[in-house]
């Protein structure tokens, strides 16, 4: 049975494919081949007018949720003064259309032309129906994922690496550093450097630097100079290592490292790969593609779905349907899965935090594990953060979501399944998402329900293949915490007062 896709380019007109009750997409470039075209013995082709249908575009705005939220955000605070955060206190370490984005409350930031030619490299990205996957599962349910893998880091990170390094090299910047978890963040910010001609410096989780040696060398290859975190290269780093010698390390961690560079050097900003509302805003393309492409093919999604660490993938796709749900178009179920290792939305509180391990950063409102909680190496490394989006906390809080954490082993299981049937090999961070697809998916077949699913698949694992053949193996874990580790990081929180 053949998938049914979506994959509209700007300057294409989209074919539909009818055979019995399969639907495809097929795009044609004015007076050239057919492109991107999934056939079937039967199906005719027809080319139709621009009249007769709208190709889906490369989105021209971002999408500012806040702008739709009947209750605002809670501000970061700087960590002296406990007072809300001023430009000037962010202008060390971003550059000016970036702070402004970040406290923005317009509802649509128009996409600057030179970033969208970027984008037009890879986007619009393909939904895509996972008909293999709802037969092996023997469900009622259809099945959808928007897939990111297809850009040239292999992920969703390139959708805010590029905007980031453009507005740097705009206010003339030359250097800029920043973390990585599963090399996936400092990948796409190393290809964005190339193309506009920026230095890139990464800092990359040791436990990721040891188990990913060819997201460092994709790193190098475009440019960037690659350091395993904690280092030697900075006080914060030290510090780690005098205590723990062999610290697998931690986001917190390589985010103290990298900001303590950008603040002590004038000429380096820093960038951060999720977390941020300017990081989630530039994300929002994701969800807006998919909502047309939704519509093209007449669909509604029940539930959505999508792995969250810091939480930049999962907004992307989900934000624009909240504000779809807001206004009263749409009600689906909104769920971020989270690892069992990890889960700040699940098992954190919410409370005023630092960013980094070092308390380097502003405090930020969200739901937190706690600064210098460093949790077990899962193979998810792009997920192994103590805390959760500000946004998406208070989003979280407001009730529009759901949040579960799922075990590593559930995960991978998932994705064996997800791999064998649909053919893309996912990376770990959305192996989480297949899971609790895998999950909705069975119910609705003990219900009889046939839900529409919407999966958020943030990037491709080729990468990843040592998680593969530790799991096709037989030695991976399902990694956990105590609850006085738990006890132990909550009780260093700094005490904020907040209405």
């Amino acid at each position: 049975m053949a998938q049914q896709s979506l994959f509209l380019s700007t300057n294409i007109r989209p074919t539909f494919l009818v055979k019995g009750d399969d639907l495809w997409v097929g795009c044609f470039a004015p007076k050239s081949k057919p492109i991107h075209l999934k056939l079937s013995a039967g199906c005719s082709i027809k080319a139709t007018s621009a009249a007769d249908s709208k190709p889906t575009e490369v989105p021209r705005q971002w999408y500012n949720l806040i702008a739709d939220l009947p209750t605002k955000p809670p501000p970061p605070l700087h960590p002296k003064t406990l007072e809300p955060v001023k430009f000037e206190d962010l202008s060390p370490l971003f550059p000016d259309e970036l702070i402004k984005q970040e406290a923005s409350s317009e509802r649509f930031i128009d996409i600057p032309e030179e970033v969208l030619d970027v984008y037009k490299l890879w986007r619009p990205t393909p939904l895509i129906r996972a008909r293999r996957l709802e037969k092996l599962l023997d469900t009622p349910a259809k099945i959808y994922f928007k897939y990111e893998g297809g850009s040239p880091a292999g992920s969703h990170k390139p959708n805010t690496a590029v905007p980031q390094v453009w507005y740097n090299a705009q206010q003339g910047i030359k250097n800029v550093v920043t973390e990585t978890g599963a090399g996936q963040w400092g990948s796409a910010l190393a290809f964005a450097c190339s193309l506009f001609g920026l230095n890139c410096e990464v800092w990359q989780v040791r436990a990721s630097y040891d188990q990913k040696p060819y997201r460092k060398l994709m790193m190098q290859t475009w440019g960037a100079k690659v350091h395993p975190s904690p280092s030697n290269i900075t006080e914060a780093g030290r510090r780690i290592l005098q205590i723990d010698p062999s610290s697998p390390g931690s986001l917190g961690i390589a985010i103290s490292e990298a900001v303590e560079i950008a603040a002590a050097k004038a000429d380096t900003m820093y960038c951060l790969g999720s977390v941020l509302n300017h990081v989630l805003l530039h994300q929002t393309v994701i969800g807006e593609e998919c909502i047309k492409q939704m519509e093209a093919i007449g669909e509604t999604p029940d539930v959505i779905i999508g792995c969250t660490g810091g939480g930049s993938n999962f907004a992307g796709l989900a934000f624009p349907f909240i504000r779809e749900k807001l206004n009263g178009k749409i009600n689906p179920l909104i769920r971020a899965v989270e690892p069992a290792a990890c889960p700040s939305l699940t098992k954190g509180v919410y409370a005023y935090d630092y960013g980094d391990t070092a308390g380097m950063t502003p405090l930020m409102k969200m739901h937190t594990l706690g600064h210098d909680f460093i949790p077990d190496p899962i193979h998810a490394g792009g997920l192994r953060y103590h805390g959760m989006a500000p946004l998406i906390s208070h989003v979280f809080e407001l009730g529009f979501m759901e949040a579960f954490a799922i075990p590593q082993i559930e995960c991978f299981r998932g994705a064996i399944q997800f791999a064998r049937s649909e053919g893309l090999i996912p990376a770990p961070e959305p192996t989480h998402a297949i899971a609790a697809t895998i999950r909705e998916a069975l119910h609705c077949k003990e219900t009889g329900e046939s839900k529409v699913i919407l999966m958020a698949m943030c990037g491709h694992g080729h990468f990843d293949l040592p998680a593969y053949e530790k799991y096709l193996q037989g030695g991976m874990v399902d990694l956990s915490f105590t609850d006085d580790k738990i006890r132990a990081s909550l009780a260093k929180i700094p005490q904020v007062v907040s209405s």
